[in-house]
C-alpha cells in the first residue's frame, strides 16, 4: 500500500504538469483565416496572421488570387523605315517585322477592367488577354501612365470574372508576407512567395515601389503582388537584375497609387497628378557637408515654386518634412509615393521641422503643371494667363528646360503648339505625342518664338 502512494501521487502530478505543458507552450488549435469580401475600388480590411497562427500555408491566398491574374499579348506592328534607296529601287517603302510582346494583368472588376504595366500595353496595335481557364478574349487599352508604369484595359465578357480589391499599401510592413502571382507564358498563373524587403524604393525614376524578394520574371510585369489575406497591395513592375532575369528582389507599384491611376482614367480619360511644389536636396552627404544640416531624416526643402500649394501653406526653404498625415517622412521617395496616391484639391496635414521646432501645415494640392517630354527630353510647363498674353494663344507647352544636346538652340522660352501637325494643348497631351515619336521618322515640331514667329525644329 504504501508503494502504490508514490506510483499514484506521480501519476496525479505528470498529468497535471502536462496538462500545463499543453496549454502554456504548445500551440493551440489554429482558427480557420476568414477573408472579407471588399467593395471595387476600395481598400480592404487588414486582418494580419496573429503570432500563434502559421504562415507556411499560403494557399487560400493562392487560389483568391490566381484566377484573377491574366495573361496579356502585345502584338506591335511593324514600323515604316525611312529608307529612299530600298524606295527607290523597289517602289513601296520597307517595313519592318511586327514584334510580340507579353505579360501579365490582374483582373479588377467583375465585367473586365484589368490593370497591367504601360509597358505591357505601349503601341500595341493589337491586344489580346488569355484568363486562367484559357478562355481568350480580345482587349482595348482604355488609358495609360508611363510616369508610374500602370495600363487599365477592358474585355468583354457575358459571364462575371473573378476578381481582386486593392489593398491598402500604405498599411503594408517590412518583413511581411507577401505573394507574387504572374502568368509569364501563358500557362495559366504561377505563384511565388517572399517577404516586402524594403518600401519607397527609388528604381531609375522619380518614383516610389515596394521591394520583394519574391521571384518576379520579366513575364510577371503587370501581376499581383498580394498579401496573406489575398488582397492586392502592388502590381508587379520591375526587376532588378544584370541578366533580365529574378537574382533576389523585384519591384511593384504600390496599390494606393495603382488605384488612383485606374480611378483617374475611368473617370477624366487621363491622371491627375497633384504636386506639393517644392524642390529638395536629397544627398545626407550634401546636406551635411554643404548645408551643416544635422537633422537627416525626411525631406529637405530647397526651394518652393511661386503660387505652389506648398508656398500658399507657408512652407519655406530649409523647412524639413518629417510626416505628411499619417506616414512618417524619411526620404524623398516616402513624400512622393504618398503624393502619387494623392488628386489635385486634396488636402494633406504636413508636420515640418523649422528651427528645431515641429509645426503643422494644412496644404491644399494643386495639379501638376511641368512635364519632361519623353524620347526629347524636354521640361515644359503648361501656359500661365500671362504666356498666353504674351504669345497671344491659348493652347501649347512652354519650354524651360533642355538636354545639353539642345543648349545651344535657343529654345528655352519658347512655345511648342504642335508635333506633325498635331495640335498640343497641355502637358498631358504633350507627353502622349511625345510618347508616340517614331525614332526611325523624321518628327517636325512647331513652335512660337517671343516675337511670336513661328519656328519648325526637325527631330530624327
Amino acid at each position: 500500500m504504501k508503494k502504490i502512494f508514490p506510483i499514484l501521487a506521480a501519476a496525479i502530478i505528470g498529468g497535471f504538469s502536462g496538462n500545463f505543458i499543453q496549454n502554456k507552450f504548445l500551440p493551440k488549435e489554429i482558427a480557420p483565416l476568414t477573408i472579407s469580401n471588399s467593395a471595387e475600388f476600395k481598400p480592404a480590411n487588414f486582418n494580419y496572421l496573429s503570432t500563434n497562427e502559421s504562415l507556411s500555408d499560403f494557399s487560400i491566398a493562392a487560389e483568391k488570387t490566381i484566377h484573377s491574374v491574366v495573361h496579356v499579348k502585345n502584338l506591335k506592328e511593324g514600323n515604316l523605315v525611312n529608307n529612299k534607296a530600298f524606295e527607290y529601287f523597289f517602289g513601296y517603302q520597307y517595313k519592318s517585322a511586327p514584334q510580340m510582346g507579353s505579360g501579365s494583368g490582374v483582373i479588377i472588376s467583375s465585367d473586365g477592367y484589368i490593370v497591367t504595366n504601360h509597358h505591357v500595353i505601349d503601341k500595341a496595335s493589337k491586344l489580346s488577354v488569355t484568363l486562367n481557364n484559357n478562355s481568350t478574349y480580345e482587349a482595348s487599352v482604355i488609358g495609360s501612365d508611363p510616369l508610374t508604369d500602370i495600363a487599365l484595359v477592358k474585355i468583354e465578357t457575358e459571364e462575371p470574372l473573378p476578381y481582386l480589391s486593392f489593398g491598402d499599401s500604405d498599411m503594408a510592413k517590412i518583413g511581411e508576407w507577401v505573394l507574387a502571382v504572374g502568368n509569364p507564358f501563358n500557362l495559366t498563373s504561377t505563384v511565388t512567395a517572399g517577404i516586402i524587403s524594403a518600401k519607397a524604393r527609388e528604381f531609375d525614376k522619380n518614383q516610389s515601389f515596394i521591394q520583394t524578394d519574391a521571384a518576379v520574371n520579366p513575364g510577371n510585369s503587370g501581376g499581383a503582388l498580394v498579401n496573406t489575406n489575398g488582397d492586392l497591395i502592388g502590381i508587379n513592375t520591375a526587376i532588378s537584375s544584370q541578366t533580365g532575369s529574378y537574382i533576389g528582389y523585384s519591384f511593384a507599384v504600390p496599390s494606393n497609387t495603382a488605384r488612383k491611376v485606374v480611378q483617374d482614367i475611368m473617370e477624366f480619360g487621363t491622371v491627375k497628378k497633384a504636386v506639393l511644389g517644392i524642390s529638395a536636396i536629397t544627398s545626407p552627404e550634401l546636406l551635411s557637408s554643404n548645408y551643416g544640416v544635422e537633422d537627416l531624416e525626411g525631406v529637405y526643402i530647397s526651394g518652393v515654386e511661386e503660387g505652389s500649394s506648398a508656398k500658399e501653406a507657408g512652407l519655406k526653404e530649409g523647412d524639413i518634412i518629417k510626416q505628411i498625415d499619417y506616414l512618417e517622412i524619411k526620404k524623398f521617395s516616402d513624400l512622393t509615393g504618398y503624393l502619387a496616391s494623392k488628386r489635385p484639391q486634396d488636402a494633406v496635414v504636413i508636420k515640418v521641422s523649422r528651427n528645431g521646432k515641429l509645426s503643422d501645415f494644412k496644404v491644399v494640392l494643386k495639379e501638376k503643371q511641368t512635364a519632361l517630354l519623353p524620347i526629347i527630353g524636354f521640361t515644359v510647363k503648361n501656359l500661365s494667363p500671362e504666356d498666353q498674353k504674351r504669345f497671344k494663344i491659348k493652347n501649347g507647352v512652354k519650354i524651360i528646360g533642355v538636354p545639353v544636346a539642345y543648349e545651344n538652340y535657343g529654345l528655352i522660352g519658347k512655345v511648342v503648339v504642335s508635333i506633325d501637325d498635331k495640335p498640343i494643348i497641355n502637358i498631358d497631351k504633350a507627353t502622349e505625342l511625345f510618347q508616340n515619336i517614331n525614332k526611325f521618322n523624321r518628327t517636325s515640331i512647331s513652335m512660337i518664338n517671343e516675337n511670336g514667329e513661328r519656328e519648325r525644329l526637325i527631330f530624327q
